[in-house]
Order: C-alpha cells, then sequence, then structure tokens
C-alpha cells in the first residue's frame, strides 16, 4: 500500500441546529471554535487527519453556500478540492459522489469519510485505527465503520452490534440501530456487544461503488453520468441532485451489506451534537459552569454551560442550576440541559414565526 492511494473525505454540510443559537444557518457549528481552543472544528478535524493522510488527497464536502468559508478557514487545502453541494441530500449521495471524483483520479482509493464537527481528545489512538481500516480495506471486499466504546446508555447516538472475536481488532457487523429509547440504551451497554456509530467509515473506493450499484442502483445510474474533474462537474451536479434520493449511507447501503466489520475505538470521542456534550468536555470552574466568556459573575449557580458572544457585555446568573445559556447578537437562549434534545423543536417553532427565519 502506498501512501499516495489513502484519501480522506470531511463532510461539512450540516447546520448544526441542535447548536442554535450559536450555530446557524450562515455560520454553522463546524466553522466555529466551539471549546476555544483556537482551532475551529473543521480546522482541528483538518489538522488530525493531514498527520496521516497527504494534503492533496483531502477532500471537503459541504453546501455551496459554505465554500467559500471552507476556503478561508482551510487555505492549505487545494481549491478543487473543496467541493459544494447544491441541496442537502444526506449521507449517500454525497459520499457515492466523492467517491466517483476520487475514483476517477485514483481507481485504487482508499477513503476515509468523517465529520467535520467532532471532538477527538486521543488523537494517536485514533490515527492508528485508521491507518489500520486503511491497511485491512486495502486487502480486502470490505465497508469498515469506527465503532465507540459507550460510556452511558446516551439516547442521542446510533448504536452498532457486533459479532464478538477472538483475539480479533476488528468484527463483523451484526445490527444498526438508530437513536434508542433510554431502556433499549441501558440494555445495549449490559449487553456488551454494542458500540456508537461515530459515522466515520473507512473503504476502498472500489467497494463502494460496488455496494452504490447493488443496493442503490438507481442513485448509481444517475451519478454515472457526470463527468469528473473536468469544468462541465457542475453542471452535471445541478441536473443530478435535484432527482437524486434523500437517505442516509447507513439505510441505503451498510444496514444491507454483508461485508461490513466494525473497529472498536476508545478514542475520547463526542460528536459535539448537544450543549451537553460541549457542557462535558468543556473546562469548568469551581461551582462546575462552562463559561467561555469575559464579565460573567455567578451566584447560587451550578453546572451550567454559558457563552454570550459579546464580550464586551455583562452577564450575572443567579439561582440557576444546570441550564444552558446562550446569548448571541441575534437570539437569547436560556434552557435545563435535560432539554437540550429539544432545541431543534424550539429552532422550528421560531421558523413559524413571522419573519423568523431571521433569527436562523
Amino acid at each position: 500500500m502506498t501512501k499516495n492511494n489513502n484519501y480522506c473525505v470531511i463532510m461539512a454540510g450540516g447546520i448544526g441546529s441542535r447548536f442554535w443559537p450559536m450555530s446557524t444557518q450562515k455560520f454553522p457549528k463546524q466553522f466555529q471554535d466551539i471549546l476555544g481552543t483556537g482551532r475551529t472544528m473543521i480546522q482541528q478535524t483538518f489538522d488530525r487527519i493531514s498527520q496521516i493522510i497527504p494534503t492533496e488527497n483531502i477532500y471537503i464536502i459541504t453546501n455551496r453556500e459554505y465554500v467559500d468559508l471552507t476556503k478561508q478557514q482551510l487555505p492549505e487545502v487545494p481549491s478543487e478540492n473543496i467541493v459544494g453541494e447544491p441541496a442537502m441530500k444526506n449521507t449517500s449521495a454525497c459520499n457515492l459522489y466523492m467517491a466517483k471524483k476520487i475514483e476517477n483520479v485514483n481507481p485504487d482509493a482508499n477513503i476515509i469519510v468523517m465529520p467535520a464537527d467532532h471532538l477527538i481528545l486521543k488523537e494517536k489512538a485514533f490515527l492508528e485505527k485508521v491507518e489500520l481500516a486503511l491497511d485491512i480495506t486495502t486487502k480486502n471486499d470490505y465497508l469498515i465503520t469506527l465503532g465507540i466504546t459507550p460510556t452511558r446508555p446516551d439516547t442521542g447516538y446510533g448504536y452498532i452490534q457486533f459479532i464478538q472475536e477472538k483475539n480479533e481488532n476488528y468484527s463483523k457487523v451484526k445490527t444498526f440501530t438508530e437513536k434508542p429509547d433510554l431502556e433499549i440504551a441501558k440494555s445495549f451497554i449490559e449487553s456488551g456487544d454494542f458500540l456508537w456509530n461515530a459515522g466515520i467509515f473507512i473503504w476502498s473506493a472500489k467497494s463502494i461503488l460496488a455496494s452504490f450499484k447493488k443496493f442503490l442502483p438507481e442513485m448509481a445510474n444517475q451519478f454515472n453520468t457526470c463527468e469528473y474533474n473536468t469544468a462541465a462537474e457542475k453542471e452535471y451536479i445541478d441536473v443530478i441532485y435535484p432527482i437524486v434520493s434523500k437517505i442516509s449511507i447507513d439505510n441505503g447501503i451498510l444496514e444491507k451489506a454483508d461485508n461490513v466489520y466494525v473497529i472498536p475505538a476508545n478514542i475520547g470521542w463526542s460528536d459535539l451534537g448537544t450543549w451537553t456534550s460541549v457542557y462535558t468536555n468543556a473546562d469548568k470552574n469551581d461551582d462546575n459552569n462552562a463559561i467561555n466568556s469575559k464579565n460573567v459573575l455567578t451566584y447560587n449557580s451550578k453546572g451550567n454551560v454559558i457563552r454570550i458572544k459579546n464580550q464586551n457585555k455583562a452577564a450575572i446568573i443567579d439561582g440557576l442550576k444546570n441550564y444552558i445559556i446562550v446569548d448571541t447578537e441575534k437570539a437569547l437562549l436560556i434552557c435545563p440541559r435535560e432539554n437540550d434534545q429539544l432545541i431543534k423543536d424550539y429552532v422550528l417553532d421560531l421558523k413559524n414565526l413571522k419573519k423568523g427565519e431571521r433569527f436562523m
């Protein structure tokens, strides 16, 4: 295996509505420095994977609205490798699009596909797992996913059930389960043969394209019409995207294929998908408040995540425990941390207000 056969696709097209009001349609969370590290989420993702993948082999798939923003934040990436989708069509379309585009450049490519907005604290362990997966997919017709060792019965994640093998560092996948209720999540944890689905995939271009041909033949045929890496590509994509199915790669392929394997990975992972996950991973003061703002005073307040965008504004918080307090130029959110899964609903209701879109 030569290093130049290894490619990466960073998926960066989401809006991050559970992160409202900090994450908005104009400036979603992957382009923000959520934890105050000095690098945005997409920059951290690039920094991490560029340790083992050549920069010229790293591609970003995002919404066309965010192409310029991506280029600003990742000037190292060749501009032709930053690709804008004309519409959000879930993860099957973008995976097929990028696999076709990369295969056109290198038919022997092995590809890691990963979201732009995940936190990975144990980078060395992560990179070792990725290199293992790339080695496996070079030699086998396997579709591989990284499975995160669960630490709690979380209802916000999907789960992967695997068939336990002795002395193997990867296992065959038995089932995928979308976000379960709490009782089912508890039973998954107790069984010991379930992992969290991190949405990180590794496969060869040949294997994933063969799977599309088998399980999503109509979509495969639609993308076959495009002339990739040419001046005409955008024109073809503009014709394909309005008619292509909106389906996830999990539902479209991984739940149906019999060559799906998982590598258990203890990598300090969080999808940073909610304000509670930010609270969990953020630095906290003596009162367990996670405050990433100046001029904030708290009284009788513990366990809060507090974000005030205007650093010239003072904030006094008194008597709140385990709350999310986020103040931006356009909106103020105050809600219990336990309700963070309802933020999407708040946003939908806000959109229904007269001219509510201006707050998104």
